[in-house]
């Protein structure tokens, strides 16, 4: 393909994720309130208070707040539609052996967001209960609902993302980028960078996000080594 093809191909691979993606905000626009609901269980668990709710203090911030959900929502509902036109996209340079491993993927990167979000869910009371609680009892929370929803999205799209660490070094040994015997050197380096990864890109910076997404970062790490093993052979 000549640059001007790829640049159309990724062009309408880009309008279809586009029009995924406002799709999936529109629906989620339509359950915003449900979601929202959702999400304040969490907040008065960690505060232990049955009637607590959330507060706006412009008459514009409702608004953004369903916006905001939205939004999230969409690039989480969308995932398996961008993540499919992605991989259709790098597909025309790989060889035909490395095509067929299109299907796990794109069910494997779903499988390992959806961990990802499940593991940012069962953080969040532990999170919220430092976060609240660090400024002593003479601090009461009064949360706005733009600013808790959008922390706990953008803790579980964080999340989702960084669980998406053992397909990209998967994907960097079939193509031949790295080798395993490189992984195997380079683990101590390993280490330090997940846990600074860790420690940038958690929104919540508590010390019990870092570590469930640091650790199991390492953990998929080491799995990558040995399914690099097992497709050398």
């Amino acid at each position: 393909m000549t640059v001007v093809e790829h640049l159309s191909e990724l062009r309408r691979r880009l309008m279809i994720s586009i029009v995924a993606v406002a799709i999936a905000g529109v629906i989620c626009y339509i359950f915003a309130l449900d979601i929202i609901s959702f999400f304040l269980d969490f907040y008065r668990d960690a505060t232990d208070g049955d009637e607590n709710a959330f507060i706006f203090t412009g008459p514009l911030d409702a608004f953004i707040t369903r916006l905001k959900v939205a939004t999230y929502g969409a690039i989480v509902l969308a995932l398996p539609v961008w993540l499919w036109e992605l991989w259709r996209f790098i597909t025309p340079g790989l060889n035909p052996r490395e095509k067929r491993y299109a299907i796990p993927f794109v069910i494997s990167s779903l499988a390992l967001f959806a961990v990802g979000a499940g593991v940012a869910l069962l953080t969040l009371p532990a999170a919220l209960d430092f976060l609240l609680n660090v400024g002593g009892s003479e601090v009461q929370p009064l949360l706005t609902a733009d600013k808790f929803i959008g922390l706990v999205s953008i803790m579980i799209i964080a999340f989702g993302f960084a669980f998406e660490f053992p397909v990209i070094l998967v994907f960097l040994l079939i193509a031949h980028v790295l080798t395993t015997e490189q992984l195997r050197r380079w683990r101590r380096w390993a280490i330090i960078l997940i846990f600074v990864f860790a420690a940038v890109i958690t929104p919540s910076q508590d010390p019990y996000s870092l570590f469930f997404m640091a650790v199991p970062m390492y953990l998929f790490y080491e799995l990558s080594i040995v399914i690099g093993k097992v497709l050398k052979r």
